[in-house]
């Protein structure tokens, strides 16, 4: 018995090795690597030289990483609850009941497989100010045409614009536990005199609590780690991009990424990753604690 419960492990082994190979090589060591190279002074082309916690202790007096860190925050605060906000909607009225439903769901969900450099392109030629789509569309309703890209006050706003073009998967995700709420419970408030209100906050509301969780901290993760949007619409040249007018646009992960492989000083971005790392963690974990009577609540 033991004998074949062996070789039934080696099997499994065999069959995992790929992916396990693949996950101490790719993964496991790149992290384990970038913790010893947070305390140390490497450019990629010398040897790594000690420095103990200089890396740590020099964030506290860099400015551009404080402006980075506020302006990444900004986006957070922002995006995340638009965010919420516009799928919670957009899957309430895609769950209507309508001609040509299905192509609706289709066209929404359209642009989360668009790649993320074409969409940001895209997005910057919508968003330009001489022949942007978007400040045609404003200009029609009357409204003033903003400098996106150009202005501090509006640069922020364009990242998080950008950012909403996808929001179609989290709609989709909204939709599908939209189908799961018991028809019965509405059946049940209608019969007490519930409005179309008083259904949502008292059924739907509670019933998706769980879900809303989850997007909710997937959502500040990929806010909270934002770099592609930022970094296309502030592109230069082919391989370079700035911060955007006054920095505003320079988020954390894009200041990361100058640092290494721009500034060359792995070891500050190596440090910079992991107190990114550890931030994340502590605020999801924050997350996960105070909303556990809520979700409890919502989920009964």
């Amino acid at each position: 018995m033991r004998r074949a419960e062996g070789r039934g492990l080696v099997k499994g082994l065999a069959f995992a090795s790929p992916f396990l190979i693949g996950f101490v090589v790719f993964i496991a060591y790149p992290i384990l690597a970038s913790l010893r190279y947070s305390f140390t002074d490497f450019n990629l082309f010398q040897d790594p030289q000690g420095v103990g916690l200089a890396n740590y202790t020099r964030m506290l007096s860099d400015e551009r990483l404080w402006q980075s860190l506020g302006n990444t925050l900004y986006l957070t605060g922002l995006g995340v609850p638009l965010t919420i906000a516009i799928a919670l909607a957009g899957a309430h009225v895609l769950n209507l009941p309508v001609r040509g439903q299905p192509l609706f769901r289709a066209l929404v969900y359209l642009p989360t497989i668009v790649p993320v450099v074409v969409g940001g392109y895209l997005w910057r030629w919508l968003l330009n100010a001489q022949y942007g789509f978007v400040n045609w569309g404003l200009g029609l309703l009357g409204l003033p045409a903003p400098l996106w890209l150009e202005s501090p006050d509006w640069s922020r706003p364009a990242i998080v614009l950008m950012s909403l073009w996808t929001v179609g998967g989290t709609m989709i995700i909204y939709l599908a536990a939209l189908k799961d709420v018991p028809a019965e419970l509405y059946e049940a408030a209608a019969i007490d005199g519930a409005g179309t209100w008083r259904r949502f906050r008292h059924v739907t509301w509670p019933m998706l609590s769980p879900i809303t969780l989850f997007q909710v901290i997937v959502t500040f993760i990929g806010f909270l780690q934002i770099f592609a949007q930022p970094y296309l619409l502030t592109q230069e040249r082919l391989n370079t991009s700035g911060g955007g007018p006054g920095d505003t646009m320079l988020s954390y992960s894009m200041y990361l990424f100058q640092n290494a492989f721009v500034f060359l000083k792995m070891g500050y971005a190596s440090a910079m990753a992991w107190v990114l790392f550890l931030v994340t963690l502590v605020i999801t974990a924050l997350l996960l604690l105070s909303s556990r009577r809520w979700v409890h609540h919502g989920s009964r």
